[in-house]
């Protein structure tokens, strides 16, 4: 599984980047900085800077790893979005599920 996660800083993306990793939840953890977010909340359309986190897991540790997210985050509702991994090279795919025993 890829799962996205945005969090309002690179603190912060780091902090779950490396606990998550740390705890076999996610195999690596990438940050993209300099992320915009437009979107409603509250009635309100928000315009805010962001970070992007991708996550590299395993379909078996994604409720794990979504709800240690869900611990470490500061948002009432952050984005937690897993998406298929439907094909990739073997190799990096074998040490994702390495990485991720647990």
């Amino acid at each position: 599984r890829v799962v996205l996660v945005t969090v309002p800083g690179e603190e912060e993306g780091v902090k779950i980047a490396r606990k998550v990793v740390e705890e076999k939840l996610g195999a690596c953890a990438n940050i993209v900085r300099n992320v915009r977010s437009i979107y409603s909340w509250k009635g309100q359309v928000c315009d805010d800077p962001e970070v992007l986190m991708v996550i590299k897991t395993t379909a078996h540790r994604f409720e794990s790893l979504k709800g240690r997210v869900r611990e470490l985050h500061p948002y009432d509702v952050p984005e937690i979005i897993a998406l298929p991994v439907l094909a990739g090279w073997d190799p990096y795919l074998d040490w994702v599920r390495k990485e991720t025993e647990g």
